[in-house]
């Protein structure tokens, strides 16, 4: 028999209904979840290993662009003078 740690977290009531919206069954653990949602943000390339700060960027970075919160390529050429 496995034996599992467990810890409490606070969620607000949208993101705890949002994690349940992600369930594959009705029975899933929100570890399963969440360990679904890391997976999402690589750990490395073929350069090596990434920092938890780099990828804790990579998350936000993602986040933003998500919600349309991010620079054009003709923006930040424009922002820089180029």
């Amino acid at each position: 028999m496995i034996v599992l740690a467990s810890t409490t977290i606070r969620l607000e009531t949208s993101t705890k209904n949002g994690l349940e919206l992600l369930k594959e069954h009705k029975r899933e653990a929100f570890d399963e979840v969440v360990s679904k949602l890391l997976a999402l943000v690589p750990e490395g390339d073929e350069e090596g290993k990434y920092s938890d700060k780099f990828r804790a960027g990579l998350l936000d970075a993602l986040f933003d662009a998500n919600q349309g919160e991010y620079v054009s390529l003709g923006g930040l050429k424009k922002g820089l003078g180029l």
